[in-house]
């Protein structure tokens, strides 16, 4: 999580909401990551974890990541639960929940939803005050 956490930190002077992600190979090792860049890039799916798993699936040469793991600073939406379900990802980490917009327990439960053809372990609440207080912050600034 503190990798995902310091990705989630190189946000810091861009407009980006500051949200970071890893994906781990079966062996622990850092095969892909990334922080929110939608403001950056003015794409809407430049969420932290789809950026994650982009760089993942490139270093694998494989669309599919079993056994790998997804590490991000935020509960996932549902766009970025579907991108984690369509590669096969079977374990997801995350730090803060969110209750407005979250995909892996809070608002919907698409990660373990039992109607779609895979499933993800979810792992919610990992150094949860570090990963809010990064965003709490942010918002804050943005307020005053």
């Amino acid at each position: 999580m503190r990798l995902a956490l310091a990705e989630a930190a190189a946000t810091v002077d861009s407009a980006d909401v500051p949200v970071g992600a890893i994906v781990l190979d079966v062996d622990g090792t850092v095969i892909g990551r990334g922080h929110n860049e939608r403001e950056q890039r003015h794409d809407p799916t430049a969420h932290a974890e789809v950026i994650a798993i982009r760089e993942a699936a490139a270093t694998k040469h494989d669309w599919q990541l079993p056994g790998c793991t997804l590490v991000v600073t935020l509960e996932p939406c549902v766009m970025c639960a579907g991108a984690i379900l369509a590669a096969r990802i079977p374990t997801v980490v995350f730090g803060a929940w969110d209750e407005k917009a979250g995909a892996a327990g809070s608002v919907y439960d698409v990660l373990r939803d039992r109607r779609l053809n895979h499933r993800a372990e979810v792992f919610g609440g990992v150094e949860a005050e570090a990963s809010a207080a990064l965003l709490l912050d942010f918002f804050q600034a943005r307020r005053t």
